[in-house]
C-alpha cells in the first residue's frame, strides 16, 4: 500500500501562475501488485516516465509547486479519465463504446507496459479498480485542480505543464526522412487546450536551450491537457515529452552520464517557463 497518492513541492511564495506535474514517474509499486503481475521488475517499469521529477526538481527553487505522482503507470495511469475501465482486465465492466485507448490495453488500470507486454495473469475485481482510483488518481486530481485554482485566484491565469518523456523509438518517423529528430514534443490538442501564445512562449524557451522541439506529433496530449486546458477560461494545459535518450539508458533502466548536464540545462528552461505566468509588475519587482 503506497503512503501517500503524491509528492507536492511547493516553493517559500509563489510568484508564477505557471504548474508543474508529473503523472507517470511514480515509482512506489504495492508488493501486493508485483505478486500478481507476470513481468520482472525491470520489464513492468518501462512505462514508467523515469527520473522525469528529478529533472523538474528545480520547480520550487523558480517560485511554482511541482506535483509529482507516487502511483506508477503500470499500476493506475493518472493521464486517463476515471472511466476509462477496460472490459479485458476488470470483472463486471461493461464493454463501452470504442476507445482506443482501452482498446490497446492503456486504460486508467493498464492492462500492458511498453510494446503490449500483459501485466497480470488474469482480471483484477471492480472493487480494486474502484480503490485504486479512490486512493490514488482523485487525490491527485483533487490537488492539481487545487494548484491550478491558486493560480486562477492570485494571477488571474494559470499555465499547467504537464512533464512526460518520450521512448526514442517513438520518433523514428517524426518528421520528413533524413531530418533531424525532435528532442521536445509539445501536446496541445492541436491548438485546444492552450492559448497560442502561451504555446510559442514554451517553444521558445526549450528552443532556447538548443533543444529541438515539434508540436503534436506524435503526442498531441490525453486527458490531462483535455480536462484542463481551458483557454477560454485563461486555463492553459501543455503537454511536454521529453526524449528519454537525452538523459537515461532505455535498456537498463538509469540515468545515463548526460544525466545531470541535461538536469542543468532543463533548469535554464525552467526558469523561463516560470517567467511566462509572472505578471509585469512582478517582473519588474523581481528585476
Amino acid at each position: 500500500m503506497l503512503n501517500t497518492a503524491f509528492h507536492l513541492a511547493r516553493p517559500k511564495a509563489r510568484t508564477t501562475s505557471v504548474v508543474f506535474a508529473s503523472p507517470h514517474s511514480g515509482r512506489d509499486y504495492p508488493a501486493s501488485f508485483l505478486r500478481n503481475s507476470v513481468l520482472d521488475a525491470d520489464q513492468i517499469r518501462s512505462s514508467e516516465d523515469a527520473f522525469v521529477d528529478r529533472l523538474f526538481e528545480s520547480v520550487p527553487d523558480h517560485g511554482a509547486p511541482l506535483l509529482t505522482a507516487n502511483a506508477p503507470r503500470a499500476f493506475l495511469d493518472l493521464n486517463r479519465g476515471a472511466d476509462e475501465l477496460d472490459s479485458a482486465l476488470i470483472e463486471g465492466v461493461r464493454r463501452s463504446a470504442h476507445n482506443p485507448r482501452i482498446a490497446s490495453g492503456l486504460g486508467v488500470v493498464p492492462r500492458v507496459v511498453a510494446n503490449g507486454r500483459q501485466i497480470y495473469r488474469g482480471k483484477i475485481s471492480l472493487a480494486e479498480a474502484h480503490q485504486r482510483i479512490a486512493q490514488y488518481w482523485r487525490p491527485y486530481h483533487d490537488q492539481l485542480q487545487t494548484l491550478l485554482d491558486e493560480s486562477n485566484n492570485t494571477f488571474g491565469e494559470a499555465i499547467l505543464i504537464d512533464c512526460h518523456s518520450m521512448p526514442h523509438e517513438a520518433l523514428e518517423n517524426v518528421g520528413p526522412p533524413g531530418s533531424a529528430r525532435p528532442d521536445i514534443v509539445l501536446g496541445d490538442r492541436f491548438g485546444a487546450t492552450a492559448a497560442g501564445s502561451v504555446v510559442e512562449q514554451v517553444e521558445a524557451a526549450f528552443a532556447s536551450a538548443g533543444l529541438r522541439v515539434a508540436r503534436n506529433m506524435p503526442f498531441a496530449g490525453a486527458f490531462i491537457t483535455q480536462h484542463y486546458g481551458r483557454p477560454s477560461r485563461q486555463q492553459h494545459a501543455i503537454q511536454v515529452e521529453i526524449d528519454r535518450a537525452l538523459y537515461m539508458n532505455e535498456k537498463t533502466l538509469e540515468p545515463s552520464a548526460d544525466f545531470d548536464a541535461f538536469r542543468t540545462l532543463l533548469t535554464g528552461v525552467i526558469a523561463e517557463l516560470t517567467d511566462i505566468g509572472r505578471s509585469a509588475e512582478m517582473r519588474m519587482a523581481a528585476e
